[in-house]
């Protein structure tokens, strides 16, 4: 077990190149309870994401090929957008209140052996007990 800990990388490809923050915390206390929900729930977010995902730019130019035949309007606009920061921008009350939303809408009472409510109590425990180190100081994220 160790503390999780804050370093920078280097954005190359942006004017200026700025600093990307990354907390590495593959040793953090919980780490394993974080692991375990992701296996535990990947599978039922990616079966409902199926349809309105895109995981790989091959995927992509897969999908924008059919569009025309399937969806294509003359009025239709595709654009992109860059998220930055988004792990650090999720409020963590309103993710743990999605995590709920998802398990309701698949009308689940447990995933594999453990009760929704068991799932949603670990998953706001790691949202809560993120803390990390920097220059010796100890932070709570």
């Amino acid at each position: 077990v160790e503390l999780a800990h804050l370093y920078y990388l280097p954005k190359a490809h942006k004017l200026g190149t700025p600093l990307r923050p990354i907390i590495s915390g593959l040793k953090h206390p919980t780490i394993k309870i974080s692991k375990f929900l992701d296996d535990l729930l990947r599978p039922l977010f990616d079966q409902m994401a199926l349809n309105t995902t895109v995981t790989s730019g091959f995927e992509l130019v897969k999908q924008l090929q059919q569009w025309p035949t399937v969806n294509m309007c003359q009025d239709t606009i595709f654009c992109t957008i860059d998220v930055t920061d988004l792990y650090t921008m999720v409020p963590q009350i309103e993710g743990v209140l999605s995590l709920r939303k998802m398990l309701d809408q698949l009308k689940l009472k447990q995933v594999g052996k453990l009760k929704v409510e068991t799932i949603i109590r670990l998953s706001r425990f790691v949202m809560k007990n993120n803390y990390f180190s920097y220059n010796g100081q100890f932070y709570h994220q």
